[in-house]
């Protein structure tokens, strides 16, 4: 996911987004925990949304 296609999206959209993609890493480590996991790199890149998505939803509280 790409900053700009980030900084396009509404305030709720970025939540919703931020909210599935909580959901898809704890299902990661869960699955990792338990030996299943097929993708290993999808951990990182989900960590690395959510800090992007954070990021973006701080400097719009900022500049408000």
């Amino acid at each position: 996911m790409k900053t700009e296609d980030l900084r396009i999206m509404t305030p709720d959209q970025l939540a919703e987004n931020l909210l599935n993609l909580k959901k898809e890493q704890f299902n990661l480590r869960f699955q990792a925990a338990t030996g299943q996991v097929e993708k290993t790199h999808r951990a990182g890149e989900i960590r690395k949304d959510i800090a992007r998505i954070k990021t973006v939803l701080r400097s719009r509280q900022a500049t408000a």
